[in-house]
């Protein structure tokens, strides 16, 4: 794997196998980052649930306290009063059948998208474009709203979605190498306070089981979860 050069190697071998409370996590994160770009900081925390059982399923939004440090083009499907609004939030694409067709014609030159309830009619076509990218609007993530503007502002802001794969576990960014350990700190609970708030009535025994956090090119630290699980009362 193109991962596993000298670079990397060096910098897994600073990871001892061992489980590390979040902040010291954090702060080997950062000193092991490698790459000349400025690298985003993840999170996969397994958990103990099913997601094959709909009762089960772990989906959710948290605005971080220090953003994500990704700029962000937001696309809102609206009509009327609500292209204003959505413009003057900081939309940078707002209109409706013919932002549609450009999709269809493969245009996707955006990261996040928003829709007016009344829009659906129009996004509803484009599921098996948007829906594996992970853009579809949804209800549930604040993302299918008549409150377009607050929408988007909380998308600029910083909001980042998460939602649990088949395999039981979360994946999420939570910023980037140049924030500084304790911004990432900050962000970091905020997420993690996110996910167990998300925990499902169904979700039986220890609901987080492992959790840890690498930069993009970085090797993987293990974070104590015996802390974090404090949090689950």
């Amino acid at each position: 794997m193109s991962n596993q050069g000298k670079n990397y190697k060096r910098a897994a071998e600073r990871v001892e196998k061992r489980p590390y409370p979040l902040a010291d996590a954090i702060r080997l994160v950062e000193e092991t980052a490698y790459a000349k770009f400025d690298e985003t900081v993840e999170i996969a925390m397994r958990l103990g649930v099913d997601p094959k059982h709909a009762d089960q399923m772990v989906r959710g939004t948290v605005v971080l306290p220090h953003g994500t440090g990704k700029a962000m083009r937001i696309l809102v499907f609206a009509s009327g009063e609500k292209i204003r609004e959505a413009e003057e939030a900081g939309a940078e694409f707002v209109g409706g059948d013919e932002l549609a067709k450009k999709i269809e014609g493969g245009w996707l030159d955006f990261e996040a998208v928003v829709a007016a309830p009344d829009m659906m009619r129009v996004v509803g076509r484009l599921g098996k474009i948007l829906g594996p990218r992970g853009l579809m609007p949804n209800p549930k993530t604040g993302t299918v709203t008549p409150e377009v503007a607050k929408a988007v502002q909380e998308i600029k802001a910083g909001k980042v979605e998460f939602r649990v794969d088949k395999t039981g576990i979360v994946h999420a960014p939570f910023g980037r190498r140049s924030f500084g350990s304790e911004k990432l700190l900050a962000n970091a609970q905020a997420l993690i306070s996110a996910v167990v708030k998300s925990r499902p009535p169904a979700a039986k025994g220890k609901f987080i089981r492992s959790v840890s956090i690498s930069s993009t090119m970085g090797p993987g630290v293990k974070v104590d979860e015996t802390a974090l699980v404090a949090a689950e009362a």
